[in-house]
């Protein structure tokens, strides 16, 4: 299992492999083989970035029964676009936009693929998966479903600042069976193992393949669990995976 950072020193962004609190910083790019520079750096001496720079982002909506509620189950994965405009970095706010009136949070185990992928087998699908990490899925509910929605969630899910992810992504870790936890203001809102995805994550990666090839860095919101709430300035939400980490987002 390897723990990969993204971070700014000084005015240099590096890539670097993280362990006890201290990055080993690499040269070239995440995917690279990894090979160290020699310099480590402690992780608070650095400010940490979104761990991966993807060409697109895909979310999957209505993936855990808890979160369908009383509707019905989906047959494939509801799959929609979040432009790559919306990432946000670990830290760094979440900010409420113009007329935005019901934001919420969503907290997801996110996969990193690490190879192209196009009409894979479901084999195909899992070795095409370089590692997860803990997004938010930040959604504007009136723009996705309520009286101002629009034809798509192009605002309701990419306005700026809706994608945070990271801190880290961790590679080699068995993903199908993990807990996610997600805190508004240390409150506990959501709390689920990924084992209770409906279309678990190789069965995501196969089902896009088959319409849209898939690229190294490009990234995929799993789904969030339970219920979710609207946030407002001044509230902090994090989002917590065992063996991952914790992505905490103040709200602006």
């Amino acid at each position: 299992m390897s723990v990969y950072a993204r971070f700014k020193f000084g005015n240099e962004i590096r890539y670097g492999l993280v362990d006890d609190g201290k990055i080993a910083e690499l040269r070239g790019g995440l995917f690279d083989p990894p090979e160290p520079t020699g310099r480590v750096l402690k992780t608070s001496e650095v400010k940490l970035l979104a761990p991966a720079k993807p060409g697109k982002i895909l979310g999957v909506g209505l993936n855990y029964k808890s979160h369908v509620g009383s509707r019905a189950l989906p047959t494939v994965p509801s799959v929609f676009y979040k432009p790559v405009s919306s990432i946000q970095d670990p830290g760094e706010p979440i900010v409420i936009p113009e007329d935005g009136t019901d934001v919420h949070f969503e907290g997801e185990l996110v996969v990193v693929i690490g190879a192209r992928v196009s009409k894979a087998s479901r084999a195909e699908a899992e070795a095409a998966v370089f590692g997860v990490t803990c997004g938010n899925d930040v959604s504007e509910r009136n723009w996705q479903r309520g009286e101002g929605k629009d034809v798509q969630w192009w605002r309701a899910k990419g306005c700026d600042t809706f994608s945070p992810f990271g801190p880290y992504i961790v590679t080699g870790l068995q993903y199908g069976d993990l807990g996610l936890e997600t805190r508004l203001n240390g409150e506990v809102m959501q709390a689920q193992r990924t084992s209770d995805l409906i279309f678990d994550v190789p069965e995501v990666v196969r089902f896009i393949s088959r319409f849209v090839t898939l690229q190294p860095g490009d990234l995929i919101y799993t789904g969030t669990p339970g219920e979710t709430r609207r946030v407002k300035p001044g509230d902090v939400v994090e989002v917590t995976i065992e063996n991952i980490g914790t992505l905490t987002n103040p709200v602006a």
